[in-house]
């Protein structure tokens, strides 16, 4: 072993990453240079979102259409179940 004594203060000092894990805690990397999180969570380069949210308009699940259709879809159940049960 050396008897070298490391200088860990600046590090310790850094500031840290503001994401939360999914245990609910802080994470407790070193954010990175000019960012509010580590490289892990977001602050390493070419890890922003793309400009207008792309990955949004990825499979249309949760457009008005979408969403007027299978309300229209759960209304035509409804009443084919009630028609069902005045059938009986």
């Amino acid at each position: 072993m050396s008897d070298h004594i490391r200088n860990t203060c600046p590090m310790l000092a850094s500031p840290r990453c503001g994401a939360k894990t999914r245990s609910a805690g802080a994470c407790r990397s070193p954010a990175v240079n000019g960012r509010q999180r580590c490289r892990m969570h977001g602050g390493a380069p070419g890890s922003d979102a793309p400009t207008a949210n792309q990955n949004a308009r990825k499979h249309g699940l949760f457009t008005r259409d979408a969403i007027a259709q299978r309300r229209q879809i759960q209304a035509l159940l409804g009443e084919a179940q009630k028609l069902l049960e005045e059938m009986k």
